[in-house]
């Protein structure tokens, strides 16, 4: 691992400043589960850790409208378990469950879970080359071992996948990054946030290196209280990846009707995925199975596997069927299983 410095600023004006002018040499840092592993491993490397605990953004608020304000170093478990997250939003309760392990729960920090790196083995290899380590060097998944990587959105210059789970939901949910410079605030819709790989794989997001995550806004979310699943299926129960993951959100009307639809996959692309036209398709219908086929095909339109992931594409379109039926039945919160 290589020398780092450290400093623990206590206010968000000098966290700022330490970073501003010095991007590339300095991160943030806060749970650390996913930077500190990548330091580890020499896949990632910082001159100079600016510690960010000490900043007032571990709460979760309601806002006035009716929505809720998430922290950004508020703790993944924090969020999962807090009464209004269970309340008003539960696929973001059931998604981020879904997720990790306890231990990890406990110590990730909700900016850090939008930021964290792709899980793809080559990535992590230093011996392989790889363009979302250091763009130019080539992909060694393509043609190599590509269980895990994307269906969707990839490019000839990379196909790994994002593996948040609690994103997946944030998509669905329509939430808004709040993110602060020495510029200035500005706040980033989430499906804007990440980024697909295209020519520059090595850069994830929209976040610019001097820029701090504050707060994840949700807007208000009451009509899909009652008929929301995340769905995650993976090669074991805990502590796994997901190889494709479905945050399904129905608005189902007194007469029976679809008012409206919220769908994201995860596991299948560089970001959450999602496609309003195929929720599109879902409204002013009865919820029905072939009806639900129809928007899968839709929301898959352009997969793509790499030979020992082509079996996605099938898992990916049988999965939001089965999501957006159980949807139907209504939402039923995490048990549990995945805290072993």
């Amino acid at each position: 691992m290589n020398p780092f410095s450290y400093s623990h600023p206590d206010s968000l004006q000098a966290a700022l400043n330490t970073v501003a002018g010095n991007e590339g040499a300095i991160r943030f840092i806060a749970g650390g589960t996913n930077l500190l592993d990548l330091m580890k491993e020499g896949v990632m490397e910082a001159p100079h850790l600016v510690d960010i605990n000490g900043l007032p953004y571990d709460s979760i608020e309601a806002g006035p409208d009716g929505g809720l304000l998430l922290g950004a170093l508020a703790r993944n478990a924090d969020t999962a378990y807090h009464p209004l997250v269970r309340e008003r939003y539960p696929l973001l309760a059931n998604a981020i469950l879904a997720g990790a392990s306890p231990q990890l729960r406990n110590m990730a920090s909700n900016g850090g879970n939008l930021l964290q790196r792709t899980r793809c083995l080559y990535f992590y290899d230093l011996a392989t080359p790889c363009n979302k380590r250091r763009n130019g060097e080539g992909c060694s998944a393509i043609g190599g071992v590509t269980r895990q990587h994307a269906i969707l959105g990839a490019s000839e210059h990379c196909i790994a996948t994002h593996p948040s789970d609690m994103c997946v939901a944030l998509a669905a949910l329509d939430a808004v990054v709040h993110v602060e410079s020495a510029r200035g605030k500005r706040e980033i819709p989430f499906t804007a946030f990440h980024r697909l790989p295209e020519d520059r794989p090595d850069i994830d997001t929209t976040l610019a290196p001097d820029e701090l995550i504050t707060h994840i806004a949700l807007p208000p979310a009451d009509e899909y209280r009652a008929h929301s699943v995340y769905m995650k299926l993976r090669e074991r129960l805990s502590y796994a990846f997901a190889l494709v993951s479905v945050a399904a959100a129905l608005d189902i009307g007194a007469d029976g009707a679809i008012r409206s639809a919220r769908l994201a996959l995860g596991g299948v692309a560089h970001k959450p995925w999602r496609n309003p036209q195929a929720e599109a398709m879902l409204a002013g219908n009865r919820p029905d199975e072939a009806l639900f086929g129809d928007a899968a095909d839709f929301l898959l339109q352009g997969a793509v596997g790499q030979g020992a992931n082509d079996f996605k594409i099938p898992l990916a379109r049988n999965a939001i069927v089965r999501a957006l039926l159980a949807a139907t039945e209504g939402t039923a919160m995490n048990t549990g299983e995945n805290d072993d």
